[in-house]
């Protein structure tokens, strides 16, 4: 009997790893074996995670990436990756790299070569971006930014919840990273969206999301229109940011399921 197929989840910003517990249960009772990694400096729980914000400060993207592709070098087989915001950033780079045997990319932050900068996006993105001081250190949302940039699609009780049980300090570099891609020569949110040999990937997007909005996933689409590999989308019209750990997690999760046995990746 072949072994199960491994599956690793890569959260993204403000969110803790530990928020992915239910989606590993889901995988792993269809077969799969599932983890969901810490970021670098990030601590085993929310608390810890919160005490010791300094730790996770001033990681760049690149940082990330090198943590991931270590972790997928130690599996037997190549894993199938599934990340949200920007740990789908970090999904579409590795599957850039050639590591994967599938990649989702759920509401991914925009990589070099995305223009659409929408106003809900922007102004999501301000409580970091709109203080340069904050590149080198790890920042938090309160719960009135975490309502706009995650919750807007919920209701104010379950957003409050959310941000109660998921928000931690995170790396504001990558973000400031992301804004400036367009305006440098060599940038570390560049993905090789050309290569034809890469795992198929499936691109999702939030069609209420403030923080990467549909408008941006579209676009990330485009960015791979001289592959030859699989690359599709798949858009939830009535989800926000929070898509992955609110209440409507299940019905995501389970669309991903069926995509991944169509690319024959079933359990």
């Amino acid at each position: 009997m072949s072994s199960p197929q491994p599956v690793v989840f890569i959260h993204g910003l403000w969110v803790h790893a530990s928020s992915w517990q239910p989606w590993i249960d889901l995988f792993e009772n269809e077969g799969y074996t599932a983890v969901a990694p810490l970021w670098p400096g990030e601590h085993n729980t929310v608390e810890a995670s919160r005490a010791h914000a300094d730790d996770a400060a001033d990681k760049t993207i690149d940082d990330v990436v090198a943590h991931f592709q270590t972790i997928a070098d130690s599996f037997e087989v190549q894993p199938i990756l599934i990340g949200h915001s920007f740990g789908g950033l970090v999904v579409e780079k590795l599957l850039g790299q050639g590591y994967g045997a599938a990649g989702v990319a759920i509401d991914p932050a925009q990589i070099k070569g995305v223009l659409p900068l929408p106003l809900n996006q922007l102004r999501s993105s301000f409580p970091v971006l709109g203080n340069p001081g904050n590149l080198h250190k790890a920042v938090s949302l309160t719960e009135e930014q975490w309502r706009f940039g995650f919750g807007n699609a919920l209701s104010e009780e379950e957003s409050s919840a959310l941000w109660n049980s998921w928000n931690i300090p995170s790396p504001a570099r990558p973000l400031f990273q992301a804004a400036v891609a367009n305006f440098a020569l060599h940038s570390e949110a560049e993905v090789a969206t050309g290569n034809d040999d890469r795992a198929p990937l499936l691109l999702i997007a939030g069609g209420q999301d403030h923080t990467v909005p549909e408008t941006v996933v579209d676009a990330t689409l485009r960015q791979y229109r001289d592959s030859n590999a699989v690359t599709e989308l798949i858009t939830f019209t009535d989800r926000g940011h929070s898509l992955t750990i609110d209440h409507g997690w299940n019905q995501l999760a389970t669309e991903i399921l069926v995509w991944l046995r169509q690319q024959s990746l079933g359990q």
